[in-house]
C-alpha cells in the first residue's frame, strides 16, 4: 500500500469537528476505497481551548492557517473556514504555492476567485476540490465533470439553499407570515451571521455561478448572477400560487444561449408536482441537462456536518486515489471570459397586485397587459376589504422586458395599491 495520504485542516467548526469524526470512525475503509492510509496530521483554529467534543490531541495544532498550509507533514490542505477574503484566501494561496493539493468547502472563495485559484494549482501540477461547496452532499460537481463529461449542457437549475426552502416550505405548511419563519429560523441557527447571504441569494448564486462555468466551460462571473432574494415573498403568494397547483422556490438556472450566458437566482413558480414542486425543507435539488444524457435530478442534503464532510472526504478519497481532473472540468487557460446576458427568454408570469374598488379597475389593467403585448392565461380575483381588491393574473409567455413595461403602465393607471408582485413561472 501507498504511503499515508497526510491532511491538514483548516476550521474545526460544525464541518471541520465532522471531517475529523469521519477519518476516525472509518479509517480502515476509507484505506481500503482509497488505496491508501488516510490521516490527519495537523489542524488549525483560532481557539484552542474551546470544547469541540472530539478528540484533537494526537494533531500539531496551528494558529495560522497559512503555517498549516505550508508545513511539510502536509499533502492536502483542507479548507472550510469560511470567508472569500483574508484567511482561507490567503491559507489556500500558500497551500498551493507550497505544492499542496487543496478540497475546500468555501463556495465564496471560488465564486470570487476561483479562475485565479484554479491557473495557479494547474500550474502547480495540483487539483482544488470543491464537491462540498456546492449542495452539501449532493455529488453534483463530480457529476458535471465526469459522469456528464461527454454532454453539451443545456441548463443547469437547481434549489440550492436549504434555508430558504425551509422557509418557503413552512409558511405554506403552518400558515405563517414570513418575518415570523424568518424569526424562527433565526432562532434555530438555519441563518448565516449575514442572514442576506441566505434570503437575499447570494449563498445559492455564489453556487451557481460555479456550476455555471463547470457546465460551460467558462470564468466564474458571480457579479453576472442577476440575484433576487425571498423576502417580498407574502404568505397570500404562497396561498395563491397553491390555488393555482404551483410551488414558490428561490430557483437558480443558468443556460448558454446565443446572446451568452444567463444566470439567475430568483423566486420562481414551479409546478407542485414537479421534482421540484415536491422539494420540501432544506433539502436541495439540482436538475441538470444534457444533449445526450437528458435530465437529471440530484436530490439531498445541501448542508450540515455530515454531508458537507462527506463530500470533502469524498474529494480527499478521489486525491488518494490518484484521480486528478481540472478545477472547472478542462484546463483553467482554456475557459472562456463569459459574455453576461440578461435573461431575455420568454415564460409563463405570476402577477399579484391590489387594485382600488372600483367600476373599470380590472379592465384598465388587462388594458395595460395588452398594450405591454401580454395576454392573460388565468386571471383570479379575491375577496375585498377596505376598498381593495386582490387580483393574481397568470399570464402568457413574456419576456421580462414585456413584464416590466406592463408593471410601469400598472402604475400609470391610478388603480393599483402598492407594489405588484411579479415572479417567473419556470418550465421544468
Amino acid at each position: 500500500m501507498a504511503a499515508p495520504l497526510r491532511l491538514g485542516l483548516a476550521g474545526l467548526g460544525t464541518v471541520g469537528i465532522g471531517v475529523v469524526q469521519i477519518v476516525q470512525k472509518h479509517a480502515q475503509m476509507i484505506a481500503a476505497r482509497a488505496g491508501r492510509e488516510v490521516v490527519i496530521t495537523a489542524v488549525s483554529a483560532r481557539d484552542k481551548t474551546k470544547n469541540r467534543d472530539a478528540d484533537l490531541s494526537g494533531f500539531a495544532w496551528e494558529t495560522d492557517p497559512v503555517a498549516l498550509a505550508q508545513r511539510d507533514d502536509v499533502d492536502v490542505f483542507i479548507e472550510v473556514m469560511g470567508g472569500h477574503e483574508g484567511p482561507a484566501r490567503h491559507a489556500t494561496e500558500a497551500a498551493l504555492a507550497a505544492g499542496k493539493d487543496v478540497v475546500t468547502a468555501n463556495k465564496a472563495l471560488l465564486a470570487h476567485h476561483g479562475h485565479a485559484l484554479a491557473l495557479s494549482a494547474e500550474a502547480a501540477g495540483r487539483v482544488i476540490r470543491f464537491e462540498a461547496a456546492v449542495a452539501g452532499g449532493i455529488p453534483v460537481i463530480k457529476a458535471l465533470t465526469e459522469g456528464l463529461a461527454a454532454n453539451g449542457m443545456r441548463r443547469v437549475m437547481g434549489v440550492m439553499n436549504g434555508t430558504c426552502n425551509y422557509i418557503l416550505t413552512r409558511m405554506e405548511d403552518a400558515g405563517l407570515p414570513y418575518d415570523q419563519v424568518f424569526e424562527e429560523a433565526r432562532q434555530l441557527g438555519y441563518l448565516e451571521a449575514d442572514p442576506n447571504l441566505d434570503v437575499g441569494g447570494i449563498d445559492a448564486g455564489h453556487k451557481l455561478s460555479l456550476l455555471a462555468a463547470i457546465a460551460f466551460g467558462t470564468q466564474v462571473s458571480f457579479d453576472a448572477v442577476e440575484l433576487e432574494g425571498i423576502g417580498a415573498i407574502s404568505i397570500d403568494d404562497i396561498r395563491h400560487a397553491a390555488d393555482m397547483e404551483y410551488r414558490i422556490k428561490l430557483l437558480g438556472v443558468a443556460r448558454m444561449t446565443g446572446r451568452g450566458l444567463e444566470q439567475r437566482m430568483t423566486p420562481c413558480l414551479v409546478p407542485m408536482e414537479s421534482p421540484l414542486g415536491q422539494l420540501s425543507g432544506g433539502t436541495n435539488m439540482v436538475v441538470l441537462e444534457g444533449d445526450s444524457v437528458g435530465q437529471i435530478v440530484l436530490r439531498g442534503a445541501g448542508a450540515g456536518m455530515g454531508p458537507t464532510a462527506s463530500a470533502v472526504m469524498g474529494d480527499v478519497v478521489d486525491i488518494a486515489r490518484g484521480v486528478r481532473v481540472p478545477v472547472f472540468g478542462v484546463p483553467a487557460a482554456q475557459l472562456a471570459q463569459p459574455v453576461a446576458a440578461a435573461v431575455a427568454s420568454a415564460s409563463a408570469w405570476y402577477l399579484r397586485m391590489t387594485l382600488v374598488d372600483k367600476p373599470g379597475a380590472l379592465a384598465k389593467i388587462a388594458t395595460a397587459l395588452g398594450e405591454a403585448g401580454i395576454s392573460i392565461d388565468r386571471m383570479r380575483q379575491y375577496g375585498h376589504s377596505d376598498a381593495h381588491a386582490p387580483v393574481l393574473i397568470v399570464t402568457h409567455k413574456a419576456t421580462r422586458d414585456d413584464v416590466n413595461d406592463a408593471l410601469t403602465r400598472f402604475a400609470a393607471t391610478g388603480v393599483v395599491v402598492g407594489a405588484p408582485v411579479a415572479l417567473r413561472i419556470e418550465d421544468v
